[in-house]
């Protein structure tokens, strides 16, 4: 009896090993689910959204916030390493180009007028990213892809 309920006890602790150690290295290296705060990314994504971001390439972001290591951000990447990005302060009354360096990207909310983004922070290094979100899975009324941005082109032609 005792034999038996050991058994079971083992085989229990050893299956919830094997899935724990498969749902780590979904979550860790597939991607995962995030809540996103702040209105930064209206009218693509409201505050307490919940999407989907993967870990296996790049558009859409998760980001470590650059102010706080323990807090992650989402915006869109506007330029990559190298781009000449046409930036605006808050205002939209100064209006400069910006070059993307080597090993950074350039983000920013889709709604500009309430976005801490790269127009604060500067670029963002690579290291920083964490993951693309592309899907939408709450509210399920917007269940499904995101679409495009509303601030259409932003690269700097001249």
């Amino acid at each position: 009896m005792l034999r038996g309920v050991l058994g079971k006890t083992f085989r229990l602790v050893g299956y919830t090993i094997q899935y724990g150690c498969i749902a780590h290295c979904a979550f860790e290296y597939v991607g995962g689910v995030v809540m996103c705060s702040g209105p930064s990314m209206e009218p693509t994504i409201q505050n307490s959204d919940i999407v989907f971001a993967e870990n296996l390439s790049r558009h859409f972001y998760g980001i470590q916030s650059p102010s706080d290591p323990k807090s992650n951000i989402c915006k869109r990447v506007i330029g990559l390493e190298g781009d000449k990005i046409l930036t605006t302060s808050p205002s939209d009354f100064f209006k400069s180009h910006s070059y993307v360096p080597m090993g950074h990207v350039w983000l920013e909310g889709d709604n500009l007028q309430n976005s801490t983004d790269s127009r604060y922070y500067g670029p963002i290094p690579y290291g920083l990213i964490r993951g693309r979100i592309f899907f939408k899975i709450w509210p399920l009324s917007d269940f499904g892809f995101l679409r495009a941005s509303p601030n259409g082109h932003r690269f700097s032609d001249d």
